[in-house]
This record gives structure tokens, C-alpha cells and sequence, in this order.
């Protein structure tokens, strides 16, 4: 047979002929494909290893490096019968293209396959990781909440049978209870779905944005009182014995953890709070982005870190505040060691800027959103102190009343239904109803207004503080460039001013709703009071004599009663305040004799007065005067042109006395002049007031007729308080008592034509006789 479709080249090309895959020949000399593509591998991993192979049934020649980079191997397609000779046919070079096509996307299809095992198994590697991170939260979150719990209760309750008690014991484990509060609550939500299912992420990611406001609202108090806490514990290491003891009692109680001071189980808090994020975010790291629970893990760990932001600002808040909110009581020595160069040029500078805003030199820098809740923080404080005020008063009157108990005294009223009555009622009111509310006024009412008036010097420190660093940062706000010191100022201003911002407006509602909710506790005590003394009348109100009144009737006795009982008492009043105010007439000793002479002869008689209480001088140019002690009026009025005090002359000292203790001297005359409305009978000398006394009346042996003598005024005389009575010469008197409350007889307690009682000096009454027995008689 013939060989058709055959170029034959100057030299034949490398032809590498299979090696048959038995020892017989194949029928019709055939040659399979695959035989053809196993041949190709292998020639090409012979040209990788560099060797020659010789063929069974054609021998290689070798070729030199041109031909063998011009040369191709080439598939030979076997021709032949059964009884010929075996023909050969080179392939087309379509055929040998195709065969190299096919050998790329065999190889490729082993590269994309090892691809993705090696992609799964990344993918298995991170689950794996993802797990280990979920499964460390969860843990260290149980771990983190056992050894609070140590801490707060074993330890504590072992710390409380300390002898003697612990100082500020309770301030140490201040705020932690709402820390494990919170952190309880997380592993509750986390406990509902197994931590292995392929939901737990979802859950997890929930259960944290759900409690992030509750998580930082505890943690962030926490961290802010952290200081304290370190401060409590160095107070505690101070004493040798004592923080021994508490070393040992920590390691009882915690055997498992090497713990030797309380910080250790004190800090974890703190350390937690900022771990939160760094788990999150290794549990990000290993979770895929086609997740479906990733954008919520994203936005959790992001929640995380802002939350952490959020608590040291706070924290730096809560730090500046605490400086600056703090009143020290400074001694003068105190604060001129606290002078220095700096100190004194800031408050130079500081004043300079004050005066250049008094005098319009300088604008004022206004926040008006800030004036508005410092000038209702103004007014809230104002209304606190006066109800504070109000409150106390109210206590002492009560206290008052209920230590004048008048049930005790005997009345002289034995057997009468309505005293008897009267002494049930007071004494149960006295002993059980009013000392009840007493007690829950203090403790409702007026401890709570202590409180909050105690709360409002720190607000009130920091708005002072403000005004000090606003100063400061108006003078270098203007500056394009700030120093170091510089900045710290402008930063401390703005921590300040944006710290009152937020606080002062929740600072004042609150206190506003307690004022509201103590207002209507007080309205509620009183309401509690009026039916314990309904409930109490109404046990007494057959017995009493007005019981069987109709309402309407009952009050208008009541009422009449009430008025009437109201001028009676008004009536002992003023008889009391009469008695008390009598005037008293002492002895002139020889140094007030001699000056009552100088200032007479000085000032004149008309303008002597007499100290009536003593008087100790409050104010500049105030004299201390004693009581009796006399003094010439030289004005009626100080410079301002106030009339309650007057300028006096207290015999070379001058100054001012308060008119109110000051009353006009009357010397007692041995021999007043003689009244021209005096008659005197013949056998009776002028008698004077002091000479018609039953004790100086001479009796005769024999009285055919004794005349009757009528008690006038010789002199006039000018009241100058209700405690007297204003007379005219001539004027007929009835002589009530001969002396005053205290027995003194240079006053006499007279009754005028008018009705009005009072006091008058004795040396101004004299005597006149008349026919018939006068109301004002005296023998």
C-alpha cells in the first residue's frame, strides 16, 4: 500500500513510537489515541529530566540543540494490513495543536482542583479559629463573673467580720453589683443556643448590641470611681496587722488564684471593659465575609470600640470635674503660702480681663444655651435653701408645741367631762400621733433637702471654675498658634464647659422632681395627720357637750368660740407684754448723777434718755452701752437718714444706739414744781403722790370731818409705749397700784377719765380735796 499525504523533510523529525502495552502487536497494526497522549507525557518528562530513551523498533538519533529546538515531537499514525508490511503516515498540524490544547486543560483542571482543597481547608482551619474565639468570650466572660463573685460575696462577707468594722468598707465595692448585674445578664442571653451551632454568632452578636447602653452605663461609673477604690485599699495597707489579715483572708477565700491584695479581683473591670473589642475583632478576623451574620459582627465589634471611647471620656470628665468641684477650707496663712509668680500673674491677667468686660472695652464671650441652665441652676438653689429654711422653722415650732405639754398642769376643773377630754386628746397627740410625723418629716423631708443642698456646692464650684477658665481661654483664643501650657488651658476650658453642658441640664431636673416629689410627700404626711386626728376625735366626740350640733351649727359655735378665746388670749398677751416692758427706775449712782449733769447742763434735760436693755454695737461707729446707762440724743437719724438709729452723746463717747432701746429719762424730783391746779387744804401741806400713801398719812385722834382727796396729774406726760398712758395737766386719775410689777414706787399703774391703764411717773401725780368720795380715792 502506498503512503499518501506525507511531507518528508530533508531530515525526519523526533519520532518516539509507543511502546506496546503487551508483548503481541495489536491486530491491523493500530495505534490508540490514548497511547498517543501517554507518549507525549512521557516525552515530556524525558525532556525535563534531560535523559535519551532508545525505542524497541526505531532507534534516536540524537540531534543538536537547533534541530532539537526546531523539532517537534510528532505522532506517527500507523497504516497497515494484515498481511503487509506496517506503514507509517505523519499526523496534519491541526492534529498536533488540538493534542496540545488538551494537555493544558488537564493540567489546569489539577491546579483549580487543588485550589479548592487548599481553599477548604483554609475555610475548615478558620472556622476552627472562629470557634476557639467564640468559645474564649464565652469562657472568660463565665471565669471573669466567678471571680467577681468571690470577690463580693465570700471575701466581703469575711471583710465584714472584721473587729473593729472597716472604715469605707462599702465605698470598696462601690458600683461593682451593677458590673456583675450586667454581665450575668450576657451570659444568660448567650446560654439559650449552644455555643457550637452555626446560629450562636447571630445570638451572640444580638445578645451585646442589646445590653451595650446597660454594659457602658455600669462600667462607666465604675471606671470613674475606680481612683477611690485604689485610695481605699492604700488606706488599708498603712496598717501593717490589718492588711495581713486581709492577705489572708483573700487567699481562703480564693485558694485557686494567687491572689494577695484585693486590686486583683478589684481591676478585672477595668480590663474587661477593654478586651471586649480585641475578642470581637479576633472573631471577625476568622469569620467569612459571606457569613451571614458578618455586617452584624462588624457593626458589634464597632460598638464595642465607641462604647470604650465613650468610658474614658467620661472617665476624663468625671477626673476634671472632681478637681475642680472640691471646697477647701484655706487658712489666710494657707493661701498666701499658695502665692507665687504664676498664681499671681494669672490673677492679674484674670482681673484684667474682667475689668476690660465691666467697662465695654473687651467683648464678653456668650453662650446663651449655657446661661440659660446656669440661671435656672440659680434659681433652683435659691428655692432649696428658703424651703430648707421653711422646713426647719416648721420643725422647731412643732418641737415647740409638743414641749409645752399643758395636760399636765392641774386646770382646777376636776369632774368635768370636756378637760378630761382635752387631757386624752393632747396626751395621745403628744406621744404617738405628732412625735410620728415628726420623725418621718426628718427623715422624708428635711434629710433629703440636706442632701440635695449639699449636692449643689460641687455644680456651684464648677461654674466658678468655669468663669476663671473662660478668662483664660478669651485671652488666647484670638492666637493661631497655641503653646503647650496653651492648649492644656483651651482643653481644660472646653472639658469644663462641655461637662456642664451635659450634666447641668440633668443635674437640674432631677433636682426639680425630687422638690416636686418631697412637696407632695409633705402634702401626703399632712393628709396621714388629719385623718389620725379625725380618727382620734371622732373616739371623744360623744363626750363632748357640743357633739349633738348639726354641722353647720357646730361650726358656728366653733367659730365663735375660737374668736372669743382668740381676744382673751389676745388680751393676756398684752397684759404679759405690759408687765414685762413696766418701766424701771434705778438708782442714779455718783458717776451717772455726775453725768447726767454734764449732759444736762450740755444738751439739756429734754434730750437725756436711758438705756433701757443693754446694746452691743454690730456695725462701724456703734457704741456698747450697759442697761441703765444715760445718753443725750444728738440726732434722731444716722447719714443715710435711717430713724432706728439715732446718733447720742454717752458723756464723751459718741456713736450710734438703736433707737428701740432707748427710752426718755425722767428724774425724780424731790420737789416738783408747784401745780397751779394744786389746791391744798389748811391743815394739809402740798402733798405728792409719795406723801399720800396709808404709810406716811398721819391719823388724828379725832376726825369730826376728813376731807376726801382727788389723785390729778400735775404735769404733763407723754406715753412713749403701749406699757403707758398719756396724761394733761389737771387731768383726774384713779390709782390702780402704787408701784410698778417689781415694787419700785417711782411708777404708779393709773387708770385715766378715758379707761386707758398704763404707768406713769409717781412725781407727776399730785392732790387735790374735794366734797364728795372720788373713784380715785385714797382714804
Amino acid at each position: 500500500m502506498l503512503i499518501t499525504n506525507m511531507e518528508v523533510p530533508w531530515k525526519l523529525p523526533h519520532i518516539i513510537l509507543p511502546k506496546p502495552a503487551s508483548s503481541s502487536m495489536r491486530p491491523q497494526g493500530a495505534v490508540r489515541r490514548g497511547a498517543i497522549k501517554s507518549t507525549l507525557k512521557e516525552e515530556l518528562q524525558e525532556k525535563s529530566d534531560g535523559s535519551s530513551e532508545k525505542g524497541d523498533e526505531v532507534g534516536e538519533e540524537k540531534l543538536s540543540p537547533e534541530e532539537e529546538s526546531a523539532s517537534e515531537p510528532v505522532n506517527l499514525e500507523v497504516i497497515g494490513t494484515n498481511t503487509g508490511p506496517t506503514m507509517f503516515r505523519l499526523p496534519s498540524q491541526d492534529s498536533l495543536s488540538g493534542e496540545n490544547t488538551v494537555s493544558e486543560e488537564m493540567l489546569a483542571e489539577e491546579a483549580r482542583k487543588k485550589s479548592k482543597e487548599e481553599e477548604a481547608a483554609a475555610k475548615e482551619r478558620a472556622a476552627q479559629r472562629q470557634q476557639l474565639a467564640i468559645e474564649e468570650l464565652v469562657q472568660s466572660e463565665r471565669n471573669y463573673l466567678r471571680m467577681l463573685q468571690i470577690c463580693s460575696v465570700d471575701i466581703r462577707s469575711s471583710l465584714q467580720q472584721l473587729q473593729p468594722p472597716l472604715a469605707n468598707l462599702d465605698r470598696l465595692f462601690l458600683y461593682i453589683e451593677d458590673v456583675m448585674e450586667v454581665s450575668s445578664r450576657l451570659l444568660s442571653l448567650l446560654d439559650r443556643r449552644p455555643s457550637g451551632e452555626p446560629q450562636f454568632l447571630q445570638t451572640l452578636c444580638d445578645s451585646f448590641l442589646s445590653l451595650s447602653s446597660d454594659i457602658e452605663a455600669a462600667y462607666k461609673e465604675y471606671l470613674a470611681y475606680y481612683n477611690q477604690i485604689s485610695i481605699v485599699e492604700n488606706s488599708y495597707k498603712q496598717k501593717e496587722a490589718l492588711w495581713n489579715e486581709i492577705v489572708r483572708i483573700i487567699k481562703a477565700s480564693a485558694p485557686e488564684v494567687n491572689a494577695s491584695s484585693l486590686s486583683f479581683f478589684l481591676v478585672m473591670p477595668v480590663q474587661r471593659i477593654a478586651r471586649y473589642p480585641l475578642l470581637l475583632q479576633t472573631i471577625q478576623k476568622h469569620t467569612d465575609t459571606s457569613h451571614p451574620a458578618f455586617k452584624l459582627l462588624e457593626k458589634t465589634a464597632l460598638t464595642s470600640i465607641a462604647l470604650n471611647c465613650r468610658i474614658n471620656e467620661y472617665k476624663r470628665f468625671r477626673e476634671v470635674a472632681d478637681k475642680y468641684k472640691k471646697t477647701e477650707t484655706l487658712t489666710i496663712k494657707d493661701k498666701i503660702n499658695r502665692l507665687n509668680p504664676h498664681s499671681i500673674a494669672k490673677k492679674t491677667a484674670r482681673f484684667s480681663q474682667q475689668l476690660k468686660h465691666e467697662t465695654g472695652i473687651k467683648p464678653k464671650l456668650v453662650d446663651e444655651e449655657f446661661d440659660a441652665f446656669e440661671g435656672f441652676f440659680n434659681i433652683l438653689e435659691h428655692g432649696i435653701l428658703v424651703l430648707l429654711e421653711n422646713v426647719e422653722t416648721y420643725l422647731l415650732h412643732l418641737q415647740r408645741f409638743l414641749d409645752c405639754r399643758t395636760e399636765e398642769f392641774d386646770l382646777d376643773m376636776d369632774g368635768e367631762k370636756s378637760p378630761i377630754c382635752y387631757k386624752e386628746i393632747t396626751t395621745a397627740l403628744r406621744q404617738w400621733i405628732l412625735p410620728t410625723f415628726e420623725k418621718r418629716m426628718r427623715t422624708l423631708i428635711h434629710k433629703p433637702l440636706c442632701a440635695l443642698r449639699d449636692l449643689l456646692v460641687g455644680p456651684r464650684n464648677l461654674i466658678r471654675k468655669r468663669l476663671d477658665k473662660l478668662l483664660d481661654f478669651e485671652m488666647i483664643e484670638s492666637k493661631s498658634t497655641l503653646s503647650y501650657d496653651e492648649q492644656a488651658v483651651a482643653n481644660t476650658y472646653r472639658t469644663i464647659n462641655t461637662l456642664l453642658l451635659n450634666e447641668l441640664p440633668r443635674f437640674n431636673g432631677l433636682a426639680l422632681q425630687m422638690i416636686w416629689s418631697m412637696l407632695g410627700t409633705f402634702s401626703c404626711m399632712h393628709k396621714d395627720l388629719a385623718a389620725d386626728m379625725e380618727q382620734l376625735f371622732q373616739s371623744f366626740a360623744q363626750q363632748l357637750p357640743h357633739s349633738h350640733l348639726h354641722p353647720s351649727a357646730f361650726w358656728e359655735w366653733a367659730e365663735s368660740a375660737v374668736l372669743e378665746s382668740a381676744k382673751k388670749l389676745q388680751t393676756v398677751c398684752q397684759n404679759v407684754e405690759d408687765t414685762l416692758n413696766a418701766p424701771v427706775v434705778q438708782p442714779l449712782s455718783p458717776s451717772s448723777q455726775r453725768r447726767l449733769k454734764q449732759l444736762t447742763d450740755k444738751h439739756g434735760s429734754g434730750k437725756i434718755y436711758q438705756v433701757a436693755s443693754t446694746v452691743v454695737g454690730s456695725r462701724d461707729l456703734d457704741l456698747n452701752l450697759a442697761r441703765g446707762e444715760l445718753v443725750a440724743i444728738l440726732s434722731e437719724a444716722d447719714t443715710r437718714g435711717d430713724k432706728r438709729r439715732w446718733l447720742v452723746d454717752a458723756g464723751g463717747r459718741r456713736g450710734y444706739a438703736p433707737s428701740s432701746k432707748l427710752i426718755r429719762y425722767h428724774q425724780a424730783m424731790e420737789d416738783p414744781p408747784p401745780s397751779p391746779h394744786l389746791i391744798v387744804p389748811l391743815d394739809v401741806t402740798g402733798k405728792r403722790r409719795h406723801s399720800y400713801t396709808p404709810e406716811s398719812q398721819p391719823m388724828p385722834m379725832r376726825v369730826v370731818r376728813q376731807p376726801y382727796f382727788q389723785v390729778i396729774a400735775a404735769y404733763d406726760f407723754t406715753a412713749r409705749g403701749n406699757h403707758e398712758v398719756s396724761l394733761r395737766v389737771g387731768e383726774p386719775v384713779c390709782v390702780l397700784e402704787p408701784y410698778d410689777k417689781r415694787g419700785n414706787r417711782e411708777w404708779s399703774l393709773v387708770e385715766a377719765i378715758s379707761g386707758q391703764r398704763g404707768y406713769v411717773p409717781s412725781n407727776y401725780l399730785s392732790m387735790k380735796p374735794v366734797e364728795a368720795r372720788p373713784p380715785g380715792f385714797v382714804f
